[in-house]
């Protein structure tokens, strides 16, 4: 291979593979492919190169409020984790992961003009399950006791990671120890590639938030760190077991992510398949979304590894087709954009004080209330079409006067202005003695009423000339009279509807402010993992009670097949008594019939072939008795020996318990 690293333009790689000249035997097949890339580091570049050309720039742009993702892929053994996470040997092989955070502490600690709060997380998908690395709870001493991240996802498509503890990092030294002690909890096996693979995708994320004194603006960045577990083919390692399992699942997740990026490269394509699988739907903002993303395309250029060395680079070309649109992650702080408005409404009221001279509160007092009422009864009363209702430029005035006159329409519809003035004075005071007294008053003028007719009447009957004039100030009368009455009748009735209406809709509004939620429960389980159970086999067979096991079973599979054996020749002599006594029921009927056809003294006598079978059927009832006998001795013995088994295996569990508990401590010593 050679590499062109020119300045101006892009890195070239060339791998050129020369053909095998087989003797008879054409061969075309392509020898030279050439890449294109943004940067190429020759095996001979050191860490601190890397990290100047590749996570720097990230980084800053992680300061300034953008999101940042830096991901290596490769197939294993080709320097990913070497390249994330670093070396231990030296303190120079130190990788981004480390690299980053000391840049990123180093300049909040420069830039004294903001308020800074880092979180970091670390999250390692294993077999398509994410456990939390971090997990402050407890330190665990197997994978399975860490606690497992789900995928959450709200209305707007925004993934959320449920039991993904944050911890708080004030300074470096602080999130180097929570990135070794996530280190610690990662899954590492030996393969025919690599003897320490890692063999699960890992997530190191910061988290950045960021206020300016005084500002009710925050900015909120992540940086994503990611250490994609590495492909391998089965065929040519030749793993089983755990190791294959986990290979399965790595190059299943590796397949996905590549099908994603398939999809965002092509033009016009509706859907992206994210939710394949968990490392794709974490990393959704990372590919295509709101994020600053680089690839490290790791290789390792040997001849028997060409072909996947040309597999990533083909895969790296197709991540550079993908287009992000980074955006600044800026949002309001509402606690204090509350506390800010209320400083802003108590400056207003302190100027608006200062104006009028009134100190003003929220509610207006029972004195203007009262002045207010006088004012709209004045301005209903006022038939003057160009009269104004006055009340000075108050809000709390205004909207008071046009409340009470919506009242006044929906209450009551009638335009007589001495029947507005009535009911605006019943509002007030709402008294039945006051409409009692009314109410008299009414019988009292009607009563007045009847007796002007009567005096009228008499007048008619003394001076006839004025019949007509008098019969005509009657009829007036009496007209008068009735619209009096049916006013006050509408009166009452008016006077008693708007405060029912009015309940009906306060009840209305007070049972549509119901409101329930639901709440969640889960639950958990545990089981023995495969190397406890493999651990357990070997210990089975070196204890000293195998031996009693493994005789007491050969003897239980004696006493099985004697008893069955038994069970089966019970079952013939059974069948055997049955036909006997079929045979004798036979010989009877016979003898029967012989001597009705044909008496004589013969057939009275002792029937000695029927002697000869009842012989038989004793002897076979014998032979049964001592078989059922055995069968249940065999069943007592079959049963005792099925104790003494139960017995030993519970001592050998509980020996087993011992044993591994005191390995795992001297393990741990």
């Amino acid at each position: 291979y050679s590499v062109d690293d020119d300045e101006k333009s892009l890195s070239s790689l060339e791998i050129i593979v020369p053909r095998d000249l087989a003797d008879g035997f054409v061969n075309n097949k392509r020898e030279s492919y050439k890449f294109k890339f943004q940067k190429i580091f020759d095996q001979e570049a050191k860490q601190d190169v890397v990290f100047d050309s590749i996570a720097k720039p990230v980084a800053e742009c992680v300061l300034a409020g953008y999101n940042g993702t830096i991901f290596a892929y490769g197939q294993t053994g080709s320097g990913k984790t070497f390249t994330i996470t670093g070396g231990a040997e030296r303190y120079s092989d130190r990788g981004i992961i480390p690299r980053t955070l000391s840049y990123i502490f180093d300049q909040l600690q420069k830039d004294s003009s903001k308020v800074y709060t880092t979180h970091v997380s670390y999250l390692e998908i294993y077999n398509e399950c994410g456990y939390d690395l971090l997990d402050p709870r407890h330190e665990p001493s197997r994978l399975e006791d860490l606690p497992k991240v789900t995928i959450m996802e709200d209305p707007d498509q925004n993934i959320h990671l449920k039991n993904l503890s944050l911890q708080q990092a004030t300074n470096e030294e602080e999130a180097l120890n929570l990135l070794f002690l996530g280190d610690t909890n990662r899954m590492i096996a030996e393969t025919p590639m690599n003897q320490a693979s890692t063999r699960s995708h890992c997530i190191f994320t910061i988290h950045i938030s960021s206020k300016e004194p005084g500002s009710a603006t925050i900015r909120r960045s992540k940086l994503h760190l990611v250490d994609l577990a590495g492909s391998e083919r089965v065929a040519k390692t030749g793993v089983g077991g755990h190791l294959l399992t986990e290979a399965k699942y790595i190059n299943l997740s590796l397949h996905y992510l590549e099908q994603v990026i398939i999809a965002l490269a092509e033009k016009n394509r509706s859907h992206i398949p994210y939710r394949n699988s968990m490392m794709t739907s974490v990393l959704r903002d990372s590919l295509g979304g709101n994020c600053m993303t680089t690839m490290i395309a790791t290789l390792s250029l040997d001849k028997r590894n060409i072909d996947e060395s040309l597999s990533t680079c083909r895969f790296a070309q197709r991540v550079a087709l993908i287009k992000n649109e980074a955006v600044l992650n800026e949002e309001i702080d509402p606690k204090l954009m509350i506390v800010q408005l209320k400083k802003e409404i108590q400056e207003l009221k302190d100027e608006l004080a200062l104006v009028t001279g009134k100190e003003r509160t929220s509610e207006l007092s029972q004195d203007e209330l009262l002045q207010l009422d006088e004012l709209i009864e004045t301005f209903l009363e006022d038939n003057d079409p160009d009269s104004t209702l006055d009340v000075g430029a108050d809000m709390r005035k205004i909207k008071y006067c046009f409340v009470h006159v919506k009242q006044l329409m929906n209450h009551s519809k009638i335009s007589d202005t001495k029947l507005l003035s009535q009911h605006i004075s019943e509002e007030k005071d709402t008294n039945k003695e006051a409409g009692e007294e009314e109410l008299k008053k009414m019988k009292e003028l009607l009563q007045q009423r009847d007796n002007e007719i009567n005096i009228l009447v008499n007048m008619l009957k003394k001076e006839k000339k004025k019949a007509q004039d008098a019969l005509f100030q009657l009829n007036a009368a009496s007209a008068g009279s009735t619209v009096l009455e049916q006013s006050h009748s509408i009166n009452l009735e008016e006077s008693q509807s708007p405060s029912s209406c009015f309940s009906l809709k306060e009840a209305k509004d007070f049972s549509s402010s119901v409101h329930r939620q639901p709440f969640l429960s889960r639950q958990t389980g545990r089981k023995m993992s495969l190397g406890c159970q493999e651990a357990f086999e070997v210990f089975k067979r070196d204890h000293a009670d195998s031996i009693t096991i493994e005789d007491n079973k050969q003897l239980l599979n004696q006493r099985f097949t004697e008893a069955k054996r038994l069970g089966e020749k019970l079952n013939e002599v059974r069948n055997k008594i049955n036909h006997l006594k079929g045979e004798i029921n036979q010989r009877r009927i016979q003898r029967a019939a012989l001597a009705i056809s044909s008496p004589s003294e013969e057939l009275y006598m002792l029937d000695p072939v029927e002697e000869k079978l009842r012989t038989q059927i004793e002897e076979e009832k014998k032979c049964y008795k001592t078989m059922f006998n055995r069968l249940k001795g065999l069943k007592v013995e079959i049963e005792h020996l099925q104790l003494l088994m139960e017995k030993v295996k519970v001592k050998l569990q509980k020996d087993f318990e011992v044993w591994w508990s005191e390995e795992s401590i001297n393990l741990q010593v």
